[in-house]
């Protein structure tokens, strides 16, 4: 026998209880407000998580005090009533006390037909959820007999090898036993960690008098809710079944009606217009009262509403973008608290399409999801294939084994981007970020097979090219076929939300953006500017990418000069078009960044085109792409060291951007370019680029009888930046943190092959996170901080921000608050989740405690 204590944690829930969510759950919370509402909720007692912990180890609370509030021979349900209701719990049980004596009671009152069914279900869910025995021998059968009755008692005889308990109260406490202990389950503790729940949650009970939606009066169940959980809009949903309990409406094969009037069919409206006008009063006072669209679930018993629970209505993030909006519209909520509804991560659903919710996935392969969004198209492996499938107008999906500059434009053609290899950072997940393109990397698993031009999933299947595939940016899934896709959804309260945002952040957003598209996306979604171009990446199309490649084969510095002046003019035209987008709103473009040796080809069929392009023997440029390779490119020379090395380049950039400022000047649009020096590590080197720059500016300015104002900054990437940072602000304007590098240097990791050993660390502990995936405060932040704080010493005026793909981030943005950085710069579909992670910031420090 189970030990019994006479406990004090039994709450009969009234008005004037004392009663918390973190004590009884929020289950148990909710119903005290419904009861305070006056609706009519039946007699309930909570039994708080403590409580709970002591029946699931055995000590038992006095029985009879828990019944007392219900009267003589009560029928009972037990629900769960977790901290929050998301982390889940056991199912609930109904019908407690049901037995032979109650059968004949209820009979009377109801029919032995209804009072027959409600004890074969009771037996069914005692016999599967409590005592564990084999499902299959114990389903409820379609005609509730006297004959059904006796085959499940009999049947639950052979199997527990005792009669089916008859005492009401052996059965509430079995009950309440078996819910405690599947609680503490390992399975039950897995599931809710995964959703968020400490492994430590409490569980709470509510039990309560039963509502039996059975009788010779008109009775039954159903389920309301007051706005579509898709999209958010006003809208009357939900099922009434006459004669049934629970959510038994809720089953697609119930004979259930509609809530309002329907030409399909009969209605509760119609059935019973006063019970159905009251419910619609109950939906307004609970939005206004309890502050949330609502989800309730209501019982009528011989033609009396009852209602047995209402819980925060499950929604997709558009349609949470929607309430939230509205609720503070109303005056329900205030605006503050409508952007601590949303979760800024939910905006990318809203940002792109994605693979709808109902839809069947067939999974091929997992890699990391890193550009969210869902795409579908035929297999490709080459860029030069996906351009061919673009001009056939073809959708298709881009498969690389990993993506190299020489790839953009065939990224630029296909609707997703898959590579084997790579990391959060890697080049396909930061372009495929930059341009809104779902791109899933480090997909390890899968085999690509260039030559017989297939893919191998890690079951053996085998996808080949033109064979369709849809591709998850935001689970990391690669499917099948063409699931349903959900489109995106811009609307009103979208934009009306990130107003709010922009109304309460203190810090800049801008965005990372390359080319005239990415600008006016970032336009679009409102950027406070460019914060960071990469300026090379207008170097890869094909009338430029041959030029390039001349240069890099040029002999002398005159020779490099002549052929630059034949991409002055395009680099030129690029910048004019991007100052005009941002229509006098301040761009940073960052100076050629990467080594040489991108913009030449690797295999032999590339390197024949080459030779017959310049003119040139295959064996001179083989010689040649030799020569320009390194064993370690990324930390080789690139970047500033370029710049000093083949100062022609920088010429020709800054020249171009000069130039351009003035001819927007002559047409009255007036220009302050940011130029950004990349990879710096000494002072010297800006020295001798700012040298550089600076007779640049004074020529055109002599040349043009124009004048204009420019600013001249460094990108912080390398470790001896961030500790020197003081010596270079002597000669910089801005220093922009690029956590992409700076991390890869501070951790000695390759971002792009880390993805292969990163899980095994993340799990046993070594990091918590992925660094390059969320911002390392302690290791990589300390740099930044000790850059940002030598650089003002220095320069008190100096602009600080961050623009590695960080930046977008709220623990990123949290750190450049307390930092007192001036902005971050994100990919341009980041710039709405980075104005509202932001804004919650702000609003998170206005009402956590003042100390």
């Amino acid at each position: 026998m189970p030990h019994r204590a006479n406990f004090s944690n039994l709450t009969l829930i009234t008005p004037t209880a004392k009663m918390s969510a973190d004590v009884h759950g929020g289950r148990a919370k909710c119903l005290q407000r419904l009861v305070r509402l006056d609706m009519p909720v039946p007699t309930t007692v909570s039994l708080d998580f403590k409580s709970v912990q002591s029946i699931a180890s055995g000590t038992m609370p006095d029985m009879d005090v828990l019944i007392e509030p219900f009267g003589g021979a009560p029928l009972l349900s037990v629900r769960p009533s977790s901290e929050d209701p998301d982390w889940g719990g056991p199912g609930a049980i109904l019908n407690i006390g049901m037995n032979n004596t109650k059968l004949v009671e209820l009979s009377k009152e109801v029919g032995e037909r209804a009072a027959t069914a409600l004890y074969l279900r009771f037996i069914q869910a005692f016999a599967v959820h409590v005592a564990r025995l084999d499902p299959d021998e114990f389903d409820v059968p379609s005609e509730p007999t006297a004959q059904a009755l006796e085959a499940a008692l009999s049947a639950y005889e052979a199997d527990a090898e005792e009669p089916f308990p008859q005492d009401p109260i052996r059965q509430l406490t079995e009950v309440l036993r078996s819910m405690a202990r599947a609680w503490e389950g390992t399975t039950a503790r897995l599931l809710r960690q995964a959703k968020g729940a400490p492994a430590d949650a409490g569980l709470g009970l509510v039990v309560q008098a039963m509502a039996l939606g059975v009788g010779a009066s008109e009775s039954g169940s159903g389920v309301i809710q007051y706005v579509d959980e898709t999209t958010g809009e006003t809208q009357i949903k939900g099922r009434y079944l006459s004669q049934s309990q629970g959510r038994e409406a809720l089953s697609l094969d119930a004979p259930a009606i509609y809530l309002t009037r329907d030409e399909r069919g009969a209605s509760l409206e119609e059935l019973c217009p006063d019970i159905f006008a009251e419910l619609l009063r109950f939906g307004d006072v609970s939005r206004l009262r309890l502050r949330e669209e609502m989800q309730i679930e209501f019982t009528i018993e011989s033609n009396s509403l009852r209602i047995l629970d209402a819980v925060r209505l499950q929604r997709s993030s558009r349609a949470g973008v929607k309430i939230a909006v509205a609720l503070a519209d109303d005056g329900v909520i205030p605006r503050e608290e409508a952007l601590m509804r949303v979760e800024p991560v939910a905006l990318n659903e809203l940002l792109h399409r994605q693979v709808a919710p109902q839809a069947v996935r067939d999974v091929f392969g997992q890699g990391i999801a890193a550009s969210p969004g869902a795409a579908r198209g035929r297999i490709v492996f080459t860029a030069n294939e996906a351009q061919a499938s673009a001009a056939r107008k073809e959708a298709c999906i881009l498969v690389r084994r990993e993506t190299t500059p020489e790839d953009i434009r065939g990224m630029h053609a296909a609707q997703a981007v898959v590579t084997v290899r790579g990391g959060i950072t890697s080049h396909a997940a930061v372009i495929g970020r930059g341009m809104g393109l779902p791109c899933v990397v480090g997909a390890s698993d899968l085999v690509v097979d260039a030559r017989k031009r297939q893919l191998v999933s890690p079951d053996g299947r085998v996808l080949v090219e033109g064979d369709m595939l849809t591709v998850d940016g935001t689970s990391g899934q690669l499917l099948v076929g063409e699931p349903p896709l959900r489109e995106a959804s811009l609307d009103g309260s979208f934009q009306t939300l990130l107003s709010w945002a922009d109304d309460v952040r203190d810090i800049g957003v801008r965005a990372n953006a390359d080319t005239p598209s990415d600008a006016q996306t970032a336009r679009n979604f409102a950027a406070q500017g460019i914060g960071l171009c990469r300026t090379e990446h207008m170097f890869f199309d094909d009338d430029r990418l041959t030029v390039m490649r001349e240069m890099i084969f040029a002999d002398d510095a005159e020779d490099r000069r002549t052929t630059l002046d034949r991409l002055l003019p395009m680099q030129r035209a690029d910048f004019i078009e991007l100052f005009e987008i941002m229509a006098g709103q301040p761009v940073c473009l960052r100076l050629f960044d990467p080594p040489l040796h991108e913009f030449l080809p690797s295999d032999r069929a590339g390197l024949r085109d080459l030779a017959e392009a310049l003119d040139r023997p295959l064996s001179d440029v083989t010689e040649r792409v030799g020569e320009l390779r390194e064993y370690n490119p990324m930390l080789g020379m690139r970047g500033v060291r370029l710049g000093v090395s083949i100062p022609e380049i920088y010429e020709m950039q800054a020249r171009a951007i000069f130039e351009a400022t003035v001819a927007l000047a002559e047409r009255g649009v007036i220009v302050r370019p940011e130029i950004m020096i990349p990879l710096v590590s000494a002072r010297r080197e800006v020295e001798l680029v700012k040298t550089q720059i600076d007779a640049l500016a004074a020529e055109v300015q002599t040349k043009s009888g124009q004048t204009f104002d420019y600013n001249l900054g460094v990108m912080v990437e390398t470790p001896r930046a961030a500790l020197r940072a003081g010596d270079i602000a002597e000669h910089a304007t801005f220093l922009s943190f690029g956590t992409n590098d700076l991390t890869q240097m501070t951790y000695g990791l390759s971002r792009d092959d880390a993805g292969r050993f990163m899980s095994d660390y993340v799990r046993q502990g070594v990091y918590p996170e992925d660094p390059f995936h969320s911002f390392d405060v302690e290791g990589v932040g300390e740099l930044v901080s000790i850059g940002a704080n030598r650089g003002r010493s220095q320069r008190n005026d100096v602009v600080l921000s961050i623009c590695g793909e960080h930046a977008g981030t709220t623990d990123a943005i949290a750190f450049a608050r307390a930092n007192r950085f001036d902005y971050v710069s994100c990919s341009p579909f980041r710039v709405p989740v980075a104005r509202l992670s932001a804004a919650r910031l702000v609003v998170a420090e206005k009402l956590s405690p003042r100390r």
